[in-house]
């Protein structure tokens, strides 16, 4: 039996019609324009625990900007961290990239799942865009495909020849002696130990304050950046410690500098505060965690109260001394 045109017509209809809502209601008001991502890995084979290079491309309205998570779940895959660039505009609006790093420790033939990113301009607008999977080949370390079993070697024979040796036995003790010597001149520089690190120009605490302002206004959280701004105010901190306690806080691990200020005469108390904001700020900065935006600006608000707390106030000037500086 054949089918008139108008049935055929009114499918084509109403396809059409579906399309064209899926699209709308998909994108939400994008101004004309929807987003696209793209993403490109920088090889399609690693070897198990080797960082792979995901490099993602967004092309979205110019007034839109894209909400990186603080997360992402990759199945097999673990994200390492997430590089983020500043938008910029393109013929039809604007283009975020950023590059993911991700690694895995499973064999074969590996998916990374697809993924969700969330667009906002600021207010009500919002839209999403999804990744399309991409598959890695991970493969082990020196794998051996002949498949064969091989003979146990005996042990390598010692040379006994010792002339041979006696070159590098002595380029040992030379570098070990300029290894104790380097050590010796380091210890004894004056600039290390007779005194501490320079004099600020002005007060310790007002450096570090406008320098927190100046973080608390860039555009690290907005993006995602969450290791970099911990990164940043540690940095800071550390930089006061230097300036307000005379110590070397940006060259010492936190326990170092912990001792460092217990050698200063620095209260308990305030060594301990100290020793908990460093220990938040290492979490992120070495061990992967990223803790969610609100715990990020509590961590800049008490970066302002040991600022607060430990700023050097002058001692006020006894009456008589007070008369003279006023004559």
């Amino acid at each position: 039996m054949s089918r008139g045109p108008g049935r055929g017509n009114r499918r084509a209809v109403i396809v059409g019609l579906l399309l064209a809502c899926g699209a709308l209601g998909a994108g939400g008001d994008l101004r004309g324009q929807s987003p696209r991502v793209t993403i490109e890995p920088d090889t399609t084979e690693i070897h198990v625990g080797d960082p792979l290079a995901l490099r993602l491309a967004i092309e979205h309205p110019a007034d839109f900007a894209v909400r990186w998570p603080d997360s992402l779940s990759l199945g097999p895959f673990e994200a390492l961290a997430l590089e983020a660039s500043p938008p910029e505009a393109s013929a039809d609006g604007a283009r975020t990239a950023a590059v993911l790093h991700v690694t895995a420790f499973e064999l074969g033939e590996l998916e990374i799942p697809s993924f969700t990113l969330e667009l906002t301009d600021g207010g009500d607008g919002t839209a999403t865009v999804s990744t399309d999977p991409v598959v890695i080949g991970v493969t082990t370390v020196g794998l051996d495909e002949s498949g064969d079993i091989r003979d146990v070697k005996g042990p390598r024979a010692v040379a006994r020849n010792w002339l041979l040796l006696w070159p590098w036995l002595l380029l040992a003790v030379v570098l070990a002696g300029g290894g104790y010597w380097w050590g010796r001149r380091r210890r004894r520089r004056p600039d290390r130990v007779d005194s501490g690190p320079p004099v600020p120009a002005r007060p310790a605490h007002e450096i570090a304050l406008e320098a927190l302002d100046r973080l608390e206004a860039s555009p690290l959280l907005e993006r995602g950046e969450i290791k970099p701004y911990h990164v940043e105010v540690s940095r800071i901190i550390r930089a006061y410690l230097e300036g307000r306690y005379r110590i070397w806080a940006l060259e010492m691990v936190t326990p170092d500098v912990i001792s460092s200020l217990g050698h200063a005469g620095v209260d308990p108390g305030i060594r301990t505060a100290f020793e908990r904001f460093l220990d938040a700020c290492d979490l992120v900065k070495f061990a992967k965690w990223r803790p969610d935006d609100a715990a990020c600006r509590n961590i800049l608000a008490d970066a302002r109260t040991l600022v607060e707390r430990t700023k050097f106030v002058p001692p006020p000037l006894a009456e008589s001394e007070a008369a003279a500086a006023v004559s």
